[in-house]
This record gives C-alpha cells, structure tokens and sequence, in this order.
C-alpha cells in the first residue's frame, strides 16, 4: 500500500526535543521577566541613585535572552538528532531484519544485546518469530518434496503397468488389472492421508464434544479383521475420556495409533492394548503393543512424515505410506494435545495421547 511521503519517526522526535526545550526556555525566561524585573525601579535614577534601572535591563537582558533562546533551539535539533538516532538505532536494525525476511532470508536474526529494554524484547520477540518461520518453511518444503517423491511412484509403477499391458496383449489380464488396482488403492490412500495431514495442520474443523473410549471401540472394531489375519490380540478397556475437538480427526488419530501398534508388532501371538481414562484434568489413551525392539534414537523420528520402511520391520508386507504417526502427531497439536512414544523394553512401544478434558456435565 502506496502512502504519502511525510516526516520520518528521527525528525519529528528531533523536532520535538528542540521544541520542548524552546519552551522549557521561554517559561524561564518569562519567570525571569515577571518576578525580577518587576521590583526594578523605572525611573531614570535607578535604585538608591547607583543601580541600573528596569529600562537599561531590558534592553541590556533582551539581546542576550535571544542569544540564549537561538542557543538553545539550535542545541535542541542538533542533540535531539543525535539522540533520536541512538534511540531509533535497535528500531532500524529490526526494519533491516523485517525487509530481509521478506525477500526470503529467514536465517537472519538480530541478536540484539544490551540490557532488556523495549527493542530488546522487540528484537528477541522477532527473533524467535523468524526461527519458526523458517523451521516451518523447511518442514513444509521437506513435506512437499516427500509427498511428490511419494506420488510419483505410484504414477510411475501405473504407467510402466499400462505400457507393459499394450506391448504384451497377451499378458495375463486379470494379473495386471489386480496390480493396477493395489497401486490405485496405494496412491488413494496417501493422497486422503495428505489431505488429512493438511487439514488438521490448518485447523480447519469444528469443535464437539467427543468420547475417546467410545472412538477406541470404534477405531478397535474397524481393526479387528486386520488383528486376526495378524494373529494379534486387540484388547480395549477404560473409562471415560471426554474431550472437544473434531470426531473425524481424533477417531483417525486413535485409528492410526491402533493401526500402527498392529502392523509393527510380532508376527504371531502379538498384543495390543488401548486403554482410555482421566488424568489430571486430562483425558488420555494409552496404545501398547509389542514388537521387536526400537532404538531409542528411532523413537523422536516417528512422527516425521514418511518415516517408514527399513527403520521398522513389517512381516506382512503391509504397504503403509510413512504419515500414520505424523497424521496422529499433527491431530494432537491441533486440539492442543501432548503426544508420547516410549519403547517398551521388552519391544513394541508406548504411545500416549493426552487431550483438555471436559467436564463432566459442562
């Protein structure tokens, strides 16, 4: 937005100091005028016959009271300018800052020292704003360039597919239909699991009133098939865990944690527990399963979009596309949420949901 050209911030406090001075002046000099002058006798003897009179002392004062008032406006733009600019200086270092963030440096930060001040806590204020700005600009880029590598092999697998299909007629057809359609359900998948990832992100939902035991049943039921093909046992108990935020998402979230602990668990005669309930003002799911053990330094990654493949070992050849735990990650910090994985030292892991409870009743 275009403005008008007009006064910058350091003359017009430089105007202000000289003028505050001008007037802190002027007031001195009038004090002097109305309470000294007025008990100078105005007769041509002066007082006692040896002292001046009032009118000598005006016209001897009122030169030199110019003197000092011209002294003193001059004094006031000349060290209002210097103190406006050693004032103004923070403030221009953070505009330099403003403009290069703009242009899309974002690794640049002030680290401004000194003692806390206004521009100090300005300065660290926009400090910290550009450092999570440019971890989320990276962590977007990252994301971006992960779901293109991810969609394109789907595509790519489609195609090579379809080509095979028209230089070889005699191919079997049913084969290639059944391929093509794992490959579809592959990229539908990721493709909803991204749309999800986003709108959780945005926090693009409405609020209600929600039952995380109910939605673990839900999610437990769902899942069944999947545990028995597995040889797992899926065990779901606990009280009630009311919670507001979007039923859709929080029933992906206890779904995807469910989910997870049943692929990456023992090949047979794995467990998996869900447990929901209060804590503290809380409400918790606790998902435990077994599995084969997990470095600890694996266990901070998780939550990374597309962390998958060799890190974990899948015995059923379950294609997942690396956003379960990331998806459940970002649902949880949308509804304001703490999530917590901790490798059980038998094997599998420990993930732990806590959302604001509601009030029973409210």
């Amino acid at each position: 937005m275009s403005r008008r050209p007009g006064l910058s911030v350091r003359l017009r406090l430089t105007l202000s100091y000289a003028g505050f001075l001008a007037v802190a002046g002027a007031l001195l000099l009038a004090v002097v005028w109305g309470f000294l002058l007025r008990y100078v006798p105005d007769n041509s003897q002066g007082l006692l016959g040896i002292s001046p009179n009032r009118y000598l002392l005006v016209h001897t004062f009122g030169p030199a009271a110019a003197v000092a008032m011209a002294f003193l406006l001059v004094f006031g733009l000349v060290g209002g300018w210097f103190l406006a600019g050693r004032m103004l200086a923070p403030l221009t270092r953070i505009t330099a800052a403003a403009r290069a963030a703009g242009s899309g440096s974002l690794s640049h930060r002030i680290r401004m020292g000194g003692r806390r001040d206004e521009f100090r806590e300005l300065s660290d204020a926009f400090d910290a704003m550009l450092e999570r700005l440019e971890s989320h600009v990276a962590e977007q880029q990252r994301f971006a360039a992960n779901a293109s590598h991810e969609l394109r092999t789907p595509l790519a697998v489609s195609q090579a597919l379809l080509d095979l299909a028209r230089k070889d007629p005699t191919r079997d057809r049913d084969e290639l239909l059944e391929r093509l359609r794992t490959v579809n359900t592959r990229a539908i998948g990721l493709t909803e699991a991204l749309l999800v990832l986003s709108r959780s992100d945005r926090g693009a939902f409405g609020r209600e009133d929600v039952d995380l035991s109910l939605v673990a049943e839900e999610a437990a039921e769902t899942l069944l098939p999947l545990a028995e093909r597995r040889g797992t046992t899926l065990d779901v108990a606990g009280g009630a865990a009311r919670t507001s935020g979007s039923a859709e998402l929080l029933l992906r979230l206890v779904t995807n944690l469910v989910q997870n602990a049943v692929v990456h668990n023992l090949p047979a005669g794995g467990t998996v527990t869900v447990r929901t309930g209060t804590r503290d003002g809380a409400s918790v799911v606790r998902v435990e399963n077994t599995g084969p053990p997990l470095p600890p330094d694996l266990v901070p990654t998780l939550t990374e979009p597309f962390r998958r493949g060799t890190e974990r070992v899948r015995t059923d050849g379950h294609a997942g596309v690396g956003l379960g735990l990331a998806i459940v990650h970002s649902i949880v910090r949308a509804h304001d949420g703490t999530l917590d994985l901790v490798p059980r030292p038998a094997g599998g892991l420990v993930a732990t949901v806590r959302l604001p409870g509601v009030a029973q009743g409210s």
